[in-house]
């Protein structure tokens, strides 16, 4: 069975490959759990079941890490993921927290599991570079990508099934087609866009709207700041005849926007985490959003359906 792996939250993930190295280390695994640094680990003390192999099996104490992506087709080499120069990595950042799991000899062998494709190069590349920065032997590290994800859920189906990965507890996921679609098209025509001094008039207040959404103060007046001359030209754009089909686009994007954020709302604290979590969704999701030339067409975008109201709560305000 294959899983939308990307799809799964953060915890769903985490679980699944608790399960996992319940059967490739043993039973006494323990979880994930953060720890003091705001790092997640789970651990295993003992002899492992089948890693490296039952004939030569590690033992010691084994730290396991999962690294979770909501996007789609990514891999260990890129350069958000892993970087020899670059410190603002995802493995990087927990390479001090490893170098100083082995120097207080709380760790033996390390495993890294991830939602990402692992070429053979990559693997050998990250794993002398863990090695040489962390003082650990190169064959006492073990990385999990994508591929051999599948291989092991194939040996133990029974995994995906205690994992029980209810879609009511996956997060808030949307899709970037539509959206780059218009995107796409906003950015070839906004030069030819007749301009108007005048923005949309939103249907409730903006302060309004903002406290009905539990938005901060400064968050949305730099939102407004930003992007508030650009909902003229994307109000102009999506209302030009010629524009109904990419019109009809944005609608469907903004149904599923408004319904998932209305189904998933309760796991943000304020809006701005819903909004800045979208953006990185969807430069994560798609490369086209992701490109420097859409980026600020895409956050004006957003801003535009929050400021007419098409996504987050509108309450019973009359319209002005």
């Amino acid at each position: 069975m294959k899983f939308a792996y990307e799809d799964l939250s953060d915890g769903q993930f985490e679980t699944l490959v608790v399960l996992l190295c319940q059967r490739l280390l043993g039973a006494s695994v323990q979880g994930f759990a953060k720890g003091p640094d705001g790092g997640r680990d789970a651990k295993f003390t003992g002899t492992a079941e089948l890693l490296p192999s039952k004939t030569a099996p590690w033992f010691g104490t084994i730290i396991v890490q999962a690294k979770h992506t909501n996007g789609y087709n990514r891999n260990f080499s890129e350069s958000d993921f892993f970087s020899m120069t670059a410190m603002n990595t995802v493995l990087n950042k927990e390479i001090p927290r490893i170098k100083q799991l082995r120097e207080s000899n709380k760790l033996d062998h390390y495993m890294l599991f991830a939602n990402r494709r692992l070429a053979g190069n990559a693997e050998t590349e990250i794993c002398e570079y863990i090695a040489s920065e962390c003082g650990i032997p190169a064959s006492s590290i073990y990385l999990c990508g994508l591929e051999q994800l599948e291989i092991w859920l194939k040996r133990f189906p029974e995994v995906a099934r205690e994992a029980d990965l209810d879609p009511v507890d996956s997060p808030l996921i949307v899709s970037p087609d539509d959206l780059a679609e218009v995107v796409q098209a906003l950015a070839r025509q906004v030069n030819m866009v007749a301009f108007h001094d005048d923005p949309p008039t939103e249907r409730v207040t903006y302060q309004q709207k903002n406290i009905l959404n539990n938005m901060s103060a400064e968050y949305a007046k730099a939102q407004r700041k930003k992007y508030l001359k650009e909902t003229v030209q994307i109000q102009a754009f999506l209302a030009a005849p010629e524009n109904l089909g990419l019109l009809q686009m944005y609608a469907l994007v903004v149904d599923e926007f408004q319904l998932k954020i209305i189904a998933k709302r309760k796991g943000y604290q304020t809006f701005d985490e819903v909004m800045e979590y979208l953006v990185d969704l969807l430069f994560n999701r798609d490369a086209v959003l992701r490109q420097k030339a859409h980026k600020r067409l895409t956050r004006a975008i957003l801003f535009y359906m929050y400021w007419n109201c098409d996504i987050g709560e509108v309450g019973d305000a009359a319209a002005n």
